[in-house]
């Protein structure tokens, strides 16, 4: 891996960027580049510059990244894409050289990652790849789909344990979904690993809003994710879990501690708006 100091020498030297941002920065971002490509160096190319945009965007958000490079005229190639599961990690740590878990990232529109010249073929193997449509939008759209189950559901849960908490039946409500829905007590583990991510996730959820309405085709008024924006909103911005680092982690380690901690957080807003 070698660093570059530059935007227009990443453009200029690369085949192909990969984009794995904050979803909040992914049209700058893109536009970082296009602002690059007008540099002397870059029009030196012989051959085009590809762009795989990997970020938890709506498909409106991909096009509109489209529309940006096609003042370029083809000089750089979007390949809309995205990164479902965990990061990679090893099956089996003891292992030395073993296999490796990897999340999978669906790609599409009109341009091939093996198009890519000289190595493109050994990068779509390496990062597990696969070709779903041959339309800007449609893996974009695929993440959309599937991170509103997931996140979605997460914040599902951290209303309900929350409210729980607030009515002192916290540990009455995991009985009873242990008893009587233990898949859906297993699924809501997830409010613990969340805190980290929950700034990222408030544009990822107004990004699966814009999903439904443009490329659903539901109405304003039938809008669930900006509510759930809202939530990741307060967790990141309202609550000590926003303080929360991946590799450190300190607060909400189990649901009655994000219940918790939501709930400190609820009442501090009310004090802030009286």
């Amino acid at each position: 891996m070698q660093l570059v100091h530059t935007d227009e020498d990443l453009a200029s030297q690369s085949d192909c960027i990969l984009s794995i941002v904050p979803p909040r920065d992914a049209l700058a971002t893109a536009q970082r580049i296009l602002d690059a490509s007008s540099s002397h160096s870059f029009k030196q190319r012989t051959s085009p510059l590809y762009y795989l945009d990997l970020n938890a965007v709506s498909p409106r958000s991909a096009r509109e990244i489209e529309a940006l490079f096609s003042q370029v005229s083809g000089q750089i190639r979007l390949i809309d894409g995205a990164i479902i599961g965990g990061p990679p990690r090893p099956k089996d740590d003891s292992k030395i050289g073993g296999e490796w878990y990897c999340p999978s990232i669906p790609l599409s529109g009109p341009h091939k990652l093996s198009d890519v010249t000289p190595s493109g073929a050994q990068l779509a193997e390496l990062l597990n790849t696969k070709q779903i449509s041959a339309d800007i939008g449609g893996a974009s759209g695929l993440k959309m789909c599937f991170a509103s189950l997931t996140k979605g559901f997460s914040a599902l849960a951290i209303q309900s344990f929350t409210t729980a908490h607030r009515l002192g039946v916290t540990t009455e409500l995991q009985e009873h979904l242990n008893t009587y829905s233990p898949k859906t007590l297993e699924l809501t583990k997830g409010i613990t690993t969340m805190p980290p991510k929950a700034y990222r996730w408030v544009r990822e959820m107004q990004e699966i809003s814009a999903t439904f309405h443009e490329d659903g085709g539901f109405d304003e008024d039938e809008d669930i994710f900006g509510g759930i924006a809202g939530v990741y909103d307060l967790v990141a911005n309202e609550t000590d879990l926003g303080l929360e680092k991946t590799e450190d982690r300190k607060r909400g380690l189990d649901r009655e501690g994000v219940a918790k901690l939501m709930s400190e957080g609820i009442e501090k807003r009310k004090v802030r708006t009286v």
